[in-house]
């Protein structure tokens, strides 16, 4: 029986495949010129998202200065669905009974609703997807006034080769631009197949990287150190390399772990979605997640993803350029105790003397010459913002 209901899948996946479009025809949508901020479910909460539990933190986000921060998306992740109608419309279940009065609730805050589906027949948790329903559901999403898809491979492994990937996410690219709301578009598929060469033509916004990022130290900067060092040229202001959602304040790491957590994200320009209980965030997480100057790295409108200009064991430096010449540089410590680090201007592309920001510390000084050197606390960061006196001089 198994084996007969896999046929029938792989049927009807051949049938969709006929109207699938190639990997570069669906037109950019306008959004994301900087990368997405917001909160997303997952990683705090899991199955336990609820209709209740989205109101609450779009107030908290309003209440605690995570909305004027600058995070805006409030991103219902997997299981709210439930089947379809008659019509093949996508039903919420009953944690959600009213999926666009939850929207107008999020827009009335000034904020906006994402939601998760899967181009497969069932989402990672088992719920339902798109799978030969995208147009449909596209449309559903649109009329409920939902700003944000994420959609996760998944099931869509069962009923279509890899190969297929552009084509398949294609499709929902351009029904989403079908539909006239602007829906940022998050591809969700783990780095498969390049992503970052073909994530544009199918009209993503992000795309994720790698797999699930866990929070502990050993995940977070495999995945941000190691997995990013060559995805700087595919970044651009609406497209967005992705090494998934922050676990700051979720509490696997310290706080000096978390400073580094956030201060790679910006130097990546990567999108910033909180994961944590925004409705109860101790003084010291949101300190790290509001932090202005550091989100101004991530939103800088140059749109340069950072690279790593030099690395010395466990010591490693990571720059930037950013608009009106100035640039951002975050030495960092991945070993287990306190070292020097040196940021030399020759490895980041100026020369001469530099004004120097700490962004963490908030301390400045003028009249740097050729290095900054700091001490770094074990798994830390010495995040800065430099202005070259003589900007003429940078290469």
């Amino acid at each position: 029986m198994l084996t007969a209901m896999r046929h029938n899948l792989l049927a009807l996946a051949l049938m969709s495949l006929s109207a699938l479009l190639p990997a570069a025809d669906v037109p950019y949508n306008g959004l994301a010129k900087t990368p997405p901020m917001g909160w997303n479910s997952w990683n705090k909460f899991e199955k336990r998202v609820s209709d209740a539990l989205i109101r609450e933190v779009a107030d908290a986000m309003v209440k605690n200065g995570m909305k004027d921060a600058g995070y805006v998306y409030v991103n219902i992740d997997d299981t709210w669905e439930a089947g379809r109608d008659e019509q093949g419309n996508i039903q919420t279940n009953s944690k959600f009974p009213d999926m666009k009065a939850l929207a107008d609730y999020v827009h009335g805050k000034g904020l906006k609703l994402g939601i998760y589906s899967s181009p497969g027949p069932k989402t990672c948790a088992g719920y339902e997807g798109s799978f030969h329903h995208e147009e449909q559901d596209a449309k559903t999403y649109a009329a409920w006034g939902v700003d944000y898809l994420k959609y996760d491979w998944c099931s869509a492994s069962k009923v279509y080769d890899s190969h297929e990937m552009p084509a398949v996410y294609a499709k929902m690219g351009q029904a989403l631009v079908a539909t006239g709301r602007p829906i940022l578009f998050s591809l969700c598929q783990y780095g498969l197949r390049d992503v970052w060469k073909w994530g544009p033509g199918v009209g993503g916004n992000v795309w994720r990287t790698t797999g699930d990022i866990a929070d502990n130290w050993r995940s977070m900067s495999h995945i941000g150190f190691d997995l990013q060092l060559d995805l700087a040229p595919y970044a651009a202001p609406g497209h967005w390399n992705d090494p998934d959602m922050l676990e700051i304040g979720n509490g696997g790491m310290s706080e000096t772990e978390y400073r580094t957590h956030m201060s790679l994200w910006s130097l990546l320009a990567a999108p910033l979605l909180a994961g944590n209980d925004l409705r109860d965030v101790p003084p010291a997480i949101l300190e790290i997640l509001t932090n202005k100057d550091v989100i101004a790295i991530d939103q800088d409108p140059l749109g340069k993803q950072a690279k790593r200009v030099s690395k010395k064991g466990d010591l490693e430096v990571w720059a930037r350029p950013l608009a009106g010449g100035a640039y951002a540089a975050g030495l960092f410590n991945r070993g287990e105790s306190a070292a020097n680090v040196a940021a030399q201007w020759s490895d980041i592309g100026i020369s001469g003397k530099a004004r120097v920001r700490d962004l963490w510390s908030h301390a400045v000084r003028g009249g740097v010459t050729d290095e900054f050197i700091a001490e770094v606390p074990a798994h830390g960061v010495v995040l800065i913002r430099l202005e070259p006196e003589n900007p003429t001089a940078a290469r």
